[in-house]
């Protein structure tokens, strides 16, 4: 019996450590649960060879606008509109002006800064009561000059690259092979960068093309195209008789061979009659 009891013991003991070094469910949990603070991208330090996150480019959008309307006096809106580019640091591009059957008009072609593109708009429209034309287009350029910044930045890495293998080039051949590859990829960026440089100053700045007239009243206009039409219908006869007279110059010879063939011919018809 003696042996028994201390067996039971032993047994008992025994249990109740593993019950005290095993965990619970519990307690594994909570420590699965605990989370490491994110890390942050720093310049320096353990975290150097993280890379930066791209910037956000902003959104690249190009404007234009064409109008046409009529006027009561053109220098007047002339006036107002060179006020109005002054106003928003504009350019006037191009300015012609002219006269047809029945009006006289002006063009202008003006580059404002986008940022200023609607408030220009505001300014000359203020006043004008009909547009016979207003049309106003926004283009979303912005997928066009990710595509072209990024060809833009692996053309100049492959440029780097075949730079580093020029500088360990040993053979005359490679060198020569090396630099007509490095010449074209120049070619590419040149030709990237004016793509690029084209697409900013179209986004940077707005073209806007004005057409402003002024009618002309029915008798006038009948008078100033009949006027017009004399004076045209003398140039023109004046120049006829100039091309008849200079034609007939130019073909001399055969006008004398002409006359002398017809005199002896009529000189032959009269031998015969006799």
């Amino acid at each position: 019996m003696r042996y028994i009891f201390f067996l039971f013991l032993f047994f008992s003991v025994l249990s109740g450590c593993s019950k005290h070094e095993a965990p619970n469910e519990d307690q594994a949990i909570s420590i699965s649960a605990v989370k490491l603070p994110a890390k942050k991208y720093e310049s320096g330090g353990a975290d150097k060879n993280l890379e930066a996150p791209s910037p956000k480019i902003e959104q690249k959008i190009i404007k234009e606008a064409s109008l046409r309307f009529e006027t009561n006096d053109l220098e007047d809106t002339f006036n107002k509109i060179k006020t109005a580019v002054t106003a928003n640091k504009g350019n006037i591009l191009i300015d012609s002006e002219g006269k047809d059957y029945n009006s006289v008009f002006r063009n202008l072609t003006v580059k404002v800064p986008s940022q200023n593109f609607d408030n220009f708009i505001n300014a000359i429209s203020k006043g004008v009561s009909f547009f016979e034309r207003k049309d106003i287009s926004s283009e979303d350029v912005t997928e066009e000059y990710i595509d072209l910044t990024s060809r833009l930045k692996n053309k100049r890495k492959l440029e780097e690259r075949y730079l580093q293998i020029l500088q360990k080039a040993t053979k005359i051949s490679e060198i020569l092979e090396i630099e007509k590859q490095i010449s074209i990829i120049r070619e590419e960026i040149e030709a990237k960068e004016g793509q690029l440089k084209y697409l900013e100053s179209r986004v940077s700045e707005s073209t806007v093309t004005i057409e402003f007239y002024k009618t002309i009243a029915e008798k006038e206009g009948i008078k100033i195209s009949y006027g017009s039409k004399i004076w045209t219908a003398i140039k023109s006869g004046f120049f006829s008789l100039s091309d008849f007279l200079i034609s007939i110059i130019s073909i001399w010879p055969f006008i004398i061979l002409f006359c002398v063939l017809a005199y002896f011919i009529r000189k032959r018809f009269k031998r015969k009659k006799q």
